[in-house]
């Protein structure tokens, strides 16, 4: 009896810590977007680049991971989190968040909608509650382990095509050339094997599309872990397949989520 009073007080514990992680972290997203977009209309975006010419960040970049970050460490001071703009803090709850402060930047330099604010929270087992926001459209995703995908109060539920032919697949290219040159020969590829192709420049928005059947799949290379967290765990939750390009375990350097009717024919496609 005792055993399983502690259980069941467990259970309810760890449900009420999920429900706290996905309710900060939409809210968090939701204010963050809005503090950005509002930046946009402002005109002064800082812009400078990154790892290459082409890729950018903007002041708004760093404003909206600042304050995403302290307001965690305000709510939250014993989890570690991990930003894309440097952030870093280690934890000891055993939470760690991955945030994409601006997920989409180079939509955002030239005023294009496709941009978007994602958080995961993370445990050992990976993401465990997760939001992205599309400040443009006003959207709203979430997720919690085990506990579905949500646009605002409505439950997701991904493509359920098991046709390839017919699949409207997403992607994504790299900022470097030559890698990116590559990529465009395996696009070269595939398009004749699928619906079609569409590259909209943000890997949450893409994922949070796979989960409500606004695209089939989606497949990149050489994505960052605050890329792909929060929109895997929706995605997921939705029902959508992960894995890498062989099969194995969804990863950064390898990312395919889509229908599961249709993930054996998409890898052998990107095979």
């Amino acid at each position: 009896m005792t055993s399983e009073k502690t259980t069941s007080e467990q259970t309810t514990s760890e449900r009420f810590e999920v429900s706290h992680l996905v309710n900060l972290a939409a809210r968090l997203a939701r204010e963050a977007g809005d503090l950005v977009s509002i930046g946009r209309r402002s005109g002064e975006l800082g812009a400078r680049t990154k790892s290459s010419a082409t890729d950018m960040v903007t002041r708004w970049d760093g404003a909206s991971e600042s304050f995403i970050v302290e307001r965690l460490r305000s709510a939250r001071p014993d989890d570690a989190v991990v930003g894309e703009e440097g952030a870093r803090s280690e934890g000891s709850s055993g939470i760690s968040w991955l945030i994409d402060p601006i997920d989409g930047t180079t939509n955002f330099l030239y005023d294009l909608g496709g941009y978007a604010v994602s958080i995961a929270a993370c445990d050992d087992d990976g993401p465990v509650a997760a939001a992205v926001y599309v400040p443009s459209v006003r959207e709203l995703f979430t997720a919690t382990r085990n506990g579905g995908a949500f646009l605002g109060s409505v439950p997701l539920s991904c493509s359920n095509t098991t046709d390839a032919t017919t699949a409207l697949i997403a992607t994504g290219f790299s900022y470097d050339a030559q890698r990116r040159t590559a990529q465009g020969s395996r696009i070269a590829k595939l398009i004749g094997q699928v619906r079609d192709i569409r590259r909209l420049g943000a890997a949450a928005v893409d994922l949070c599309h796979v989960a409500c059947g606004r695209v089939d799949g989606y497949f990149e290379e050489s994505l960052q872990p605050w890329d792909l967290a929060a929109g895997l765990l929706i995605a997921t939750e939705a029902g959508a397949t992960s894995s890498d390009f062989s099969g194995g375990p969804v990863r950064p350097e390898q990312t395919v989520v889509c229908a599961p009717g249709i993930h054996r024919a998409l890898m052998n496609h990107l095979a």
